[in-house]
């Protein structure tokens, strides 16, 4: 046990000795670089009226406009779910994490009522995607997912898409397990110090354990310009600095829609929201958290925004929707 917590603590300072320092964001000036100054103006208007915590728009690795308070951290919700699906995309290709292993092979269960042996068939893959057939109580469910949760056993695991904080939850013991890391040490040095992000520190995260299930979520913050980080990490196709920090089949495998979800021409990859071509083009998608922390990247314009809501201050937060036509303004207001 000493061999192995000296060599995790080993491998840690060996990584972080490589990683970059934390680096401000270049700002251009929107007309020099062919946006519309009329139309961001407009987007910016239209956002500002659902009072956002901040909102940050990158193009070519650059900041094209920011408002709001963009270095204040907030608890990105859901988001933390697309941040562990990147760490999966590393542990995948070291070898450390195989998509194919069961949970019966993994020796995952949880309180009772405990998993049933069909259930145990589901794989990592499964719960990538959504599609566990699991549904069990979990840690940090929202009434809405409460109240449409299936009923045990109704759906057979890989068969049917349901947005279920059980699957996402479980996966972070499984990482733990796993990989014998810490998520939240797991990012800062896998993800977060590579890209020189600025404000993020393990303090940042913690472990939410319910009593209706054994496995905890993992809420963490974010400040906006940090985000934007991340998201262009995978605009990027997971390189920074010369550097693949994601295995860019993984950011090509993760952003994959593989199922459609209830919202209106969206689908769901690996804890991924996808957007339709039309009119994003080709490969648009984002990450989401409840209350309006949203993370989106669309390729075809080249770009990264990121909204942020403290709920302390905006206790309505921003819908979803309400971001995507904000998005659109700024992407016709775009070159």
């Amino acid at each position: 046990m000493f061999a192995r917590h000296f060599a995790f603590l080993l491998f840690v300072t060996v990584l972080m000795s490589g990683q970059a320092h934390a680096q401000a964001w270049e700002d251009v000036d929107p007309a020099v670089a062919g946006w519309s100054v009329e139309r961001l103006e407009a987007a910016r208007l239209q956002s500002k009226k659902l009072k956002p915590t901040a909102l940050m728009i990158v193009q070519d690795g650059r900041v094209i406009a920011r408002w709001g308070d963009t270095s204040r951290k907030v608890n990105m919700a859901s988001v933390r779910k697309s941040l562990l699906s990147a760490l999966y995309g590393i542990a995948v290709a070291d070898g450390r994490i195989d998509l194919s292993s069961t949970l019966a092979e993994l020796g995952i269960d949880d309180t009772a009522p405990r998993l049933t042996q069909e259930e145990k068939t589901a794989t990592v893959r499964d719960l990538l995607m959504s599609r566990s057939g699991i549904y069990h109580p979990a840690a940090h469910e929202t009434a809405d997912i409460k109240r449409k949760r299936p009923a045990r056993g109704s759906h057979p695991p890989g068969s049917f898409w349901f947005y279920n904080n059980w699957d996402f939850n479980t996966l972070g013991t499984i990482y733990r397990q796993q990989t014998g890391e810490d998520i939240f040490a797991s990012f800062q040095n896998r993800i977060a110090r590579p890209v020189g992000m600025e404000d993020f520190s393990l303090q940042d995260g913690r472990y939410a354990l319910e009593k209706v299930s054994e496995h905890p979520a993992y809420p963490l913050q974010l400040s906006a310009r940090d985000a934007a980080r991340f998201g262009q990490l995978f605009l990027n196709a997971g390189k920074w600095g010369g550097r693949q920090i994601i295995p860019e089949a993984w950011v090509e495998e993760s952003t994959t829609p593989y199922s459609q979800a209830k919202r209106i021409r969206q689908g769901y990859g690996y804890m991924w929201w996808t957007l339709p071509e039309d009119p994003w083009g080709p490969h648009a998608f984002y990450a989401s958290g409840y209350g309006g922390q949203i993370i989106a990247v669309v390729p075809s314009k080249r770009l990264v925004v990121v909204q942020t809501v403290d709920l302390k201050q905006n206790a309505s937060g921003v819908r979803t929707s309400a971001f995507i036509d904000v998005l659109k303004a700024i992407t016709s207001a775009s070159p």
